[in-house]
This record gives C-alpha cells, structure tokens and sequence, in this order.
C-alpha cells in the first residue's frame, strides 16, 4: 500500500544509526508516522526540521505498518523561525499540540488552519492572534469546543466578556460580575462577527483561556503538561503587554 500526500512536521526522532522516525500532520491522513532512510544524513537535516511543509509519500505492505516514508520539501518554515525566538516558539507549540490529534484520523480543516498559521509566522502583529484561533479549533476537533455564541445566563449575545471554567460557555458582562474573578476573560475578537482590533492584551487573555481548556480537557486527562514552548510564548506575550501599557 502507498500514498502520496502534503504534511507539516511535527516531531523527528534518531532511528538507528542512520534513519529518522517522523511524524507529520497531513492533509488527507491525519497524524501519521513513518520512517526516513537517511534522515540524519546532512542533506536531509535542513528538510526534516520541525514547522517545515512537506510533499510526503508513504508505503508499506500493510496500512497499520508503521511504512517507509520520502519527503521533499515545500516551505522551510523551521528556518524563517530560527532567529525570531517568539515565532520558534509559536511554531513549536503548534506542532506540540498537533500531536494531540488521533493518528491517522484527518482534520482538513484544522490543516489549512495550520497551513494559514505558519504563513504569518514573519508578521508578528498578525500571527500571534491566529495561533489563538488555531487553539479554540483544535479543541472543536478535540470534541471540547468552547461555546461563545450567546450568555449561558441570559441567552442574550451581547457584551459577552467572561467564558464559564466549568461550561466552557460565554458570559455576558452583567451576568459575570458578580463571579468575575472565578471567570476566564474572553476577548471580542474571538467572537463571531466582531471586527475589533486585536490588542497585545487581547491575545493573552485568548492564550490564556485555550490553555485552560487544553490543560484541563485534553492534557491532563492525558497526564500530559502543557509544552514549554506554549508556556514560553504565554510568557513572552505577556511580558510585551505589560510593557505596552
């Protein structure tokens, strides 16, 4: 059996002296591993770099094999990132996550999200925002997405602020003050419509509300924690909002 398909790169660990074990997110295979002959040779470092987009052709005798694997590559992600310490942190806790997807189960959609993602990883203003919005539809894909569409309260769908730690359900701002430091923030351009711009605030309080939820929902049941890239980025985000205001 065989297959040709495009992938992201999500992890590549030694395998022998020589080879390399790789795991992609596909388009049309989900998360799928396989085995690279020579991939720790010097040509084939720079393609088998975690971020990068590749063209991959997998095979093997049966389709539960673990298969062999070529990959060619598309986009050089991985290096666009190296010296920006905020995107290399961004892309690495992308492909950490990723790797919270079923194998071999795909996520189209969740795929061209990511795809979209990693083109903006040179514009710090833009991606940062996007990585939130990846996040809220890994947990819709996860089975655990965040209902933001009217107050768990009052069913009204105006001045939703506030998400529910419990429900996972939006808040309006007149039904959550009086549990307001029990309640996550939510910010406006997470909601479905608005046209807000996005503050450096903004994109923390929405770092900060997927974490909770892939913290609680999807790692921890795992006994998983949260990757340090993801917990750096939270970090750097943070420390340039406070120094903005």
């Amino acid at each position: 059996m065989n297959w040709t398909d495009e992938g992201i790169i999500l992890s590549v660990r030694a395998h022998g002296e020589t080879a390399a074990l790789v795991e992609l997110f596909t388009r049309a295979h989900g998360r799928h591993l396989g085995l690279v002959h020579g991939g720790r040779s010097r040509k084939q470092r720079p393609v088998l770099q975690t971020g990068n987009h590749v063209d991959a052709a997998w095979k093997g005798r049966l389709p539960e094999h673990l298969g062999h694997m070529t990959l060619e590559l598309r986009t050089g992600y991985a290096a666009q990132a190296m010296d920006d310490p905020l995107a290399l942190n961004g892309l690495t806790a992308l492909a950490a996550l990723s790797r919270m997807l079923p194998e071999r189960d795909p996520h189209p959609s969740l795929y061209e999200i990511t795809l979209f993602v990693l083109g903006f990883l040179d514009d710090t203003t833009v991606w940062p925002a996007l990585l939130v919005r990846w996040e809220m539809a890994l947990l819709s894909e996860l089975g655990f997405g965040l209902d933001l569409g009217a107050c768990a309260a009052t069913g009204s769908n105006d001045a939703l602020v506030y998400v529910s730690p419990k429900s996972g359900r939006a808040v309006s701002a007149s039904a959550g003050e009086p549990y307001r430091d029990k309640l996550l923030r939510l910010p406006e351009f997470l909601l479905e419509g608005r046209r807000a711009g996005v503050t450096e605030a903004d994109v923390v309080d929405g770092l900060r509300l997927t974490r909770f939820f892939l913290e609680t929902r999807v790692l921890r049941p795992r006994e998983l924690d949260v990757p340090e890239p993801r917990l750096r980025l939270e970090a750097m985000l943070a420390a340039d909002a406070a120094r903005a205001d």
